[in-house]
């Protein structure tokens, strides 16, 4: 099993910066990729970025070039570092683990598919 916390949201103004952390905890040998989603009022989930454990990433085309995944590997983290943040980003920010293998330290078929944190509300004013 594994457990991720998203932190660092809140509330910032159109142009700002904010960096989101999501710590995964639990059998982390079971993460194939991080990945950042978030859910506006009345919208459905978008995915936002997502990091693969051999380092690739993909970035949303509404959010490329303003934000910016990375990870580190010692404490089980990945940061989402966003810039010139705009009111249309304001969002509920959820950070999802993945597992496409299931082959976790106890094995094959040890692994949830998709492990969410509870999400952090990122607000962007004008």
């Amino acid at each position: 099993q594994v457990y991720v916390a998203e932190s660092g949201g809140g509330l910032v103004q159109a142009g700002g910066s904010l960096r989101l952390s999501c710590a995964a905890s639990g059998d982390t040998t079971c993460i194939s990729a991080m990945n950042w989603y978030r859910q506006a009022p009345g919208k459905e989930r978008e995915l936002v970025t997502f990091i693969t454990d051999l380092g690739s990433t993909y970035y949303a085309e509404s959010v490329k070039g303003r934000f910016t995944i990375s990870r580190d590997s010692g404490v089980n983290t990945v940061y989402l570092q966003m810039d010139s943040l705009k009111p249309e980003d304001t969002a509920v920010y959820y950070c999802n683990a993945v597992s496409l293998t299931g082959v976790g330290s106890r094995g094959p078929d040890s692994c949830e598919r998709d492990n969410w944190g509870q999400g952090t509300q990122v607000t962007v004013s004008t």
